[in-house]
């Protein structure tokens, strides 16, 4: 090989570089000219919050879409990488990102500072439904703590404490204020939603779900969890008939007729079982574990958690 084409050679392969390069800074965020430090978040729930808190002391990189299964998604070979060069990782942790557990402990190991929001949340527990039997997972550690607002509060003021302890160069006073500014919002929808949940009767507090949500709602808000229709704390797992005629004869036995759905999911499970209880079932939507995209409905966990008192309200006063 003349010394020519090697030259043109190298000449190419380093062009190539220079552009994946260019690419991946700006799939991050962090492209010429930004020298901020950067937090990557795995969940766009989680992202929402850091990102009340950061303001623009910091990027801010989230791996999950809107409208994105946590417990499916994953990460290509860019965002693994971002992962290990991030300042500060915040995820949720409790085995909700299944598929993006291990690239997080890699970036761990690597020496990454990182934060498991969930298990800093005093994590509940996977019970045995109220109604409905067991259920899979029954005693395992419950990640979906960001319905319940004063755990969110507590988690908030956390990264606020890890960004300050962990991210160089951000203003201690900024983050600080940012962070009770947000704690007020957090204080208020707490109180705002116990209010809208006070209109309730005691008879109908009780809740139905496509797989086991809400369960840290329940124990903030005094409702009942009759069952789900797939019995547990994943999207990834699937009903069997007997799972369904059990949670047909408890809603029957509660005389609960309405199912919670998430509204980023197909609900094709809760048809089936109004199919199951011949028809007469109110499936409401609600936006459970992923924000939409701005403007869709809930673009921030404030308007989510709004959002979805609301629906919830309705879906149980109504005749």
């Amino acid at each position: 090989m003349s010394v020519r084409v090697r030259a043109a050679r190298l000449r190419a392969l380093l062009l190539t570089l220079v552009a994946f390069l260019v690419v991946a800074g700006t799939a991050t965020g962090c492209g010429p000219g930004d020298d901020r430090p950067r937090i990557v978040v795995t969940t766009n729930i989680l992202g929402d919050i850091t990102r009340e808190i950061v303001g623009d002391q910091a990027e801010v990189s989230v791996l999950m879409k809107p409208n994105a299964d946590p417990h499916s998604f994953g990460l290509s070979a860019v965002q693994a990488a971002e992962l290990e060069n991030a300042d500060l990782v915040v995820h949720n942790g409790l085995g909700l990102e299944e598929n993006v557990t291990r690239h997080v402990e890699a970036a761990r190991q690597s020496g990454v500072a990182t934060f498991a929001a969930g298990e800093a949340a005093d994590p509940l527990t996977f019970h045995a439904d109220e109604e409905g039997g067991p259920g899979d997972g029954a005693g395992a550690p419950d990640p979906h703590f960001w319905t319940d607002p004063d755990r969110v509060r507590k988690v908030a003021g956390l990264i606020a404490d890890r960004i300050i302890e962990h991210v160089d160069g951000v203003d201690e006073k900024a983050v600080r204020d940012n962070a009770e500014r947000y704690d007020g919002q957090l204080a208020a929808l707490s109180s705002w939603m116990e209010k809208s949940f006070a209109a309730i009767p005691e008879g109908r507090r009780a809740l139905v779900t496509n797989h086991h949500v809400f369960g840290y709602l329940a124990d903030r808000f005094g409702f009942r969890v009759i069952g789900a229709v797939i019995p547990s704390g994943t999207t990834l797992a699937s009903p069997s008939s007997s799972d369904l005629r059990s949670l047909t004869r408890a809603m029957e036995k509660a005389r609960v007729r309405t199912v919670f759905a998430d509204s980023s999911q197909p609900t094709r499970l809760a048809d089936v079982l109004r199919r199951e209880m011949g028809g007469d079932v109110n499936v409401v939507p609600l936006y459970s574990e992923s924000l939409t995209e701005k403007g869709g409905g809930a673009g921030t966990y404030l308007e989510m958690m709004r959002a979805n008192t609301s629906a919830m309200t309705e879906g149980l006063t109504g005749d």
